[in-house]
């Protein structure tokens, strides 16, 4: 599967932005879906993920603000973000794990919340 992820840009505290992570490939559909984030100087953390009935689970920072939807139609997985926080700046990667555990990443879109 390769991965795309678009919708990245600078948005100021407390505004909205939607990921987009278009997927290649006939295992996009089944696959498991997630977005990672990673902060200048910090580790790469898991933000949302969507299995591929829809079931989602979301970091607890941002659990209330952020929503993980799929298109499989599309092969499309959203990161709707909403009350941006200055702390949510970082690069959006989008992974996808295949039922048989093969990972893969996309390049990355970048964030930036201004205060």
């Amino acid at each position: 599967v390769q991965l795309v992820e678009s919708g990245g840009g600078l948005v100021q505290a407390g505004g909205s932005l939607r990921l987009s992570c278009a997927g290649s490939g006939s295992s996009f559909s089944i696959s498991a879906i997630a977005w990672y984030r990673q902060a200048p100087g910090k580790q790469r953390e898991l933000v949302a993920r969507i299995t591929r009935d829809g079931r989602t689970n979301y970091a607890d920072s941002v659990k209330d603000r952020f929503s993980i939807s799929r298109d499989n139609a599309r092969n499309t997985v959203y990161l709707q973000m909403y009350s941006l926080k200055s702390e949510d700046t970082a690069v959006y990667y989008c992974n996808s794990e295949a039922p048989w555990g093969q990972n893969s990443w996309g390049q990355g879109t970048q964030v930036t919340v201004s205060s």
